[in-house]
């Protein structure tokens, strides 16, 4: 048993004994608390539990990540559990600090690695003229403001020594920006692709860019100023540049080689990984044998990593979870050990708050000034601000580093520190309060569907592909949707893929003849491009087509497609089915859960209609070489919009000269009359006079009484597998005899009761089919998003299973 003297950060010398790193076991008589290994195991796991469990309570309530880590570090800090008691001498004994510090700088050493793979430098240069304004608004006005205001307090007001000299500094570092805690502020409330999120992001990539600049000269000045050697600063200026250019021209292309190796739909290598871990670690201790932090190495390293699959995605995948959930709870813990209550005066509290107080103002005033300028409204330029001035686990590290080279007192730390958690606890609650972007989709008042469309005029149509196998069955669609220069089509498709590897989200727009820099991603989008270009160029003119690729997170990719449509002025929007089928069988070989979630936010926040195809491969197969009809489509009708929707969409596709059309109306004569039959009339009228006297199209009515006539008047009449493609309706009367009991045996909601009868596992059906919503006004989408929708003894009301709402929208272009 050996004796070791340990120093505290505080200076305090503490000797203790030093029993070996691993317990024998408990029932060997040893106690594994009194081992450092076994202490270290402990406090990972209190403080990755603890975290979890406020997360899971306080993320409902709208707090950010932030929040909860940082209410842990606090709770097993010295202020509460933490402070001179029995689980502080078990669990945190002081004999345990030193490789607890390691663990935990390790861990955030790794995180800011990761925020450097995430962070998409090149975006800066492709910021819009407003995204860069607000970005330095952001950034001056509050610093100015906060320096003067400092300098006019250390004149006139009475402070302690200690907080005299470090005023100014404290005022710097109350404007600091981060683009990675903005944007995971935005993930956590899920307004990544929205309209601010977007400016946010781009703006805080500016003003965080800005602050890491400051921020890197500073620390280097203060460092070079506390060393022996007077030439330190110029040395240490020479050794930053030099690691600059390691990192960009020697680590960069060897990272650039092996995504050159690695083929599409292959793994990244583990050999490859590891020399990764080997740059991160070789960059770290490069910097502390510089005298630079050790922690600016792995960061730079980050930014130099090529954003994006195979290789940003592949580390994200491999280190996220680990470093977020596992070993950054630690660095909270250790952080707030330095937060003790005991020590903080309350002139202090008031002087360094006035200075928050003033930085928020700040940049309050640089965002919303400028934002008010380029029209937005008042709202969302108080959000935008709002969300400018949160802070989080970047501004921590920074007044962590600020303390270590005594910049700033142990005092002044833990007020700002405290600061910090209490205005992103307010903020980010406020924020999800006060901008709700479904309002923009409610809002619109007109309808933008095919029943209202007006006739011989450009009818426009989004399409969303996920994979490049649903190309086809989307370009057989739109072939039967009659495109001609008398019926033209604006024709817009989006290749969605999940965003992985990056944090901000990022909109292509595929125009002929522009070049672009390639991605890992854009294979797949460039063969889905020229497939529905060739298209386009046989279609006579009759089609006009407009390809863009999203990149963003499953929660918020429907706000892609639900801003697209909106500001392309679509009238339909559709997509496929997140279940693909064995074209002979029909059985299902493939689902997407993730899909399917888009999907139903799509269908929950769409401001024009959807349609969702459900495609088993028939609707090429019917194909010959005479001048017989080429497609056999059935519709069935019931009653509402939707159906309405359908028939319209129907009707326009009976005017192609190789399709065939049957209209199917199942007629309850016992219902009662509702707001709907009168307009049902009116385009069953339309209809019956369009197909009069075109051999090719048949209407039939068919009279049911309840659900049982009614599924058995669709297989009797062998609708099923008669037609190449069938069109229904997705929304109708819950209290209706035809589909009483019906909702019991839903296995696919988000097609409605006779799409999921069709499309059900236990259905006969091996035809495609397009479901239809149409679209929904400012009324319709509350009642649907209302749990009590399914009223009883409302006339003609109109039910669907209900689905989360995650309402989000962004600009093409700031």
């Amino acid at each position: 048993m050996n004796n070791k003297t340990q120093a505290l950060s505080n200076g305090t010398w503490v000797c203790h004994s030093q029993k070996g790193s691993r317990s024998k076991g408990f029932f060997l008589g040893d106690n594994p608390l009194n081992f450092p290994t076994t202490i270290l195991y402990v406090q990972l796991s209190i403080s990755a539990l603890l975290t979890s469990f406020l997360q899971f309570i306080l993320n409902p309530l709208g707090e950010s990540t932030f929040t909860s880590q940082m209410l842990v570090g606090i709770i097993l800090g010295p202020s509460v559990l933490g402070g001179g008691n029995v689980f502080a001498d078990t669990v945190f004994p002081m004999k345990s600090f030193y490789i607890s510090e390691t663990f935990a700088f390790f861990g955030v050493m790794l995180f800011l690695f990761l925020v450097g793979v995430k962070m998409d430098i090149s975006v800066v240069k492709q910021t819009g003229r407003k995204a860069l304004v607000i970005g330095i608004s952001a950034f001056f006005v509050p610093l100015i403001l906060n320096m003067g205001f400092a300098l006019v307090l250390q004149r006139t007001v009475t402070m302690e020594p200690k907080l005299h000299k470090s005023i100014i500094i404290i005022a710097v570092f109350q404007c600091m920006s981060s683009f990675h805690v903005i944007a995971c502020l935005l993930a956590d409330l899920k307004l990544l692709n929205s309209e601010i999120g977007r400016l946010a992001v781009s703006s805080s990539m500016v003003s965080g860019v800005l602050s890491f600049v400051l921020l890197s000269l500073a620390f280097t000045t203060r460092q070079s100023s506390i060393g022996r050697n007077n030439f330190s600063l110029p040395f240490m200026g020479i050794s930053m540049f030099c690691m600059f250019i390691l990192t960009v021209y020697i680590m960069r292309p060897i990272m650039l080689w092996m995504v050159a190796q690695t083929h599409k739909g292959k793994p990244f290598k583990g050999g490859y990984i590891c020399y990764i871990f080997i740059m991160v670690m070789s960059c770290s201790l490069i910097g502390e044998v510089m005298g630079l932090h050790f922690m600016l190495g792995p960061m730079i390293l980050g930014l130099a990593v090529p954003e994006g699959p195979p290789l940003g995605s592949a580390l994200v995948e491999k280190l996220d979870s680990y470093i977020s959930l596992i070993l950054l709870p630690s660095y909270f813990v250790f952080s707030a050990a330095r937060i003790n209550f005991s020590l903080i005066k309350m002139k202090t509290v008031w002087v360094v708050e006035l200075l928050t107080v003033s930085s928020f103002c700040g940049k309050l005033i640089g965002t919303v000034v400028p934002s008010l300028y380029c029209k937005m409204p008042a709202v969302d330029a108080f959000s935008l601000g709002l969300i400018m001035s949160a802070q989080g686990i970047i501004e921590v590290i920074t007044l962590q580093h600020g303390l270590f080279l005594k910049l700033i007192d142990e005092e002044s730390f833990s007020i700002m520190a405290l600061s910090a958690l209490v205005s992103t606890a307010i903020i980010t609650p406020v924020v999800k309060f006060l901008y709700d972007p479904s309002k923009r989709y409610m809002s619109t008042m007109r309808r933008r569907t095919i029943e209202h469309a007006l006739p011989n005029v450009e009818l426009r149509m989004l399409a969303c592909i996920y994979q490049e196998d649903s190309t086809p069955p989307i370009i057989n669609l739109l072939e039967v949707s009659n495109p001609t220069p008398k019926t033209p089509i604006c024709f817009y498709v989006v290749h969605l893929i999940r965003l992985s590897g990056r944090t901000a989200p990022v909109l292509i727009t595929h125009r002929p003849g522009k070049r672009r820099a390639r991605t890992f991603e854009s294979h797949d989008s460039d063969r889905i491009v020229n497939a529905f270009r060739l298209y386009e160029e046989h279609s006579s003119g009759g089609l006009i087509m407009n390809a863009l690729t999203a990149i963003s997170p499953y929660a918020t990719m429907h706000d892609d497609v639900c801003t697209l449509a909106l500001e392309k002025r679509t009238s339909m929007v559709l997509i496929p089915f997140h279940k693909q089928f064995n074209e002979l069988s029909g059985s299902g070989v493939l689902e997407n859960n993730p899909i399917r979630s888009v999907n139903r936010n799509i269908l929950q926040n769409s401001p024009c209609s959807v349609g969702i195809l459900l495609d088993r491969g028939t609707l090429n197969t019917n194909v010959t070489i005479s001048c017989k009809t080429l497609y056999n489509f059935g519709m069935i009708f019931v009653e509402g919009p939707d159906d309405r929707e359908a028939l319209a969409y129907a009707m326009r596709m009976a005017e192609h000269p190789n399709v065939s059309l049957t209209v199917v109306r199942l007629v309850d004569h016992n219902m009662k009359h509702s707001v709907h039959r009168d307009l049902d009339m009116v385009l069953i009228s339309k209809c019956k006079i369009a197909i009069a006297g075109r051999k090719q199209h048949v209407y039939k009515e068919e009279r049911v009484k309840d659900s049982v006539d009614m599924i058995n008047a669709i297989r009797s009449n062998s609708m099923e597998n008669l037609y190449d493609l069938i069109l229904v309706g997705r929304r109708h009367d819950s209290n209706s005899p035809l589909f009483m009991g019906l909702t019991e045996w839903n296995e696919f909601p988000e097609l409605g009761f006779i799409g999921d009868m069709l499309a059900s596992s236990d259905s006969n059906c091996n035809v495609s089919v397009l479901v239809v919503q149409q679209q929904m006004l400012g009324s319709d989408r509350l009642m649907v998003s209302d749990s009590s929708f399914k009223s009883k003894g409302k006339e003609g009301s109109f039910s669907i299973v209900d689905m989360p709402r995650d309402d989000r929208v962004h600009p093409v272009d700031y």
